[in-house]
């Protein structure tokens, strides 16, 4: 059985993750606050901004900008889209 978390993203209870998706606090903050979905739906738009962007993973600034559109997107904050992205309508 999955675990249940009070997912920040959609503020209710959905399935959680099965394991920290970073090390440290951080990791340990996502799995305890993201659901699977929210979670998923950020790995697809983090593919799209390093695609679209032409990120370098091996730049620092280039991380330092992920983590903090991550932030903004779990978060229910305004973030940057890839261009000409339309998000789906549930």
């Amino acid at each position: 059985m999955s675990r249940i978390v009070n997912c920040k993203k959609y503020g209710k209870e959905l399935s959680g993750l099965a394991a920290p998706p970073y090390p440290g606090q951080k990791g340990q903050e996502i799995y305890e606050t993201v659901s699977q979905k929210a979670w998923q739906e950020w790995l697809a738009l983090q593919t799209m901004l390093i695609n679209e962007k032409q990120l370098n993973m091996m730049d620092q600034s280039d991380r330092k900008y992920l983590q903090d559109e991550m932030e903004k997107f779990l978060n229910n904050e305004k973030h940057d889209v890839a261009e000409g992205y339309v998000p789906p309508v549930d």
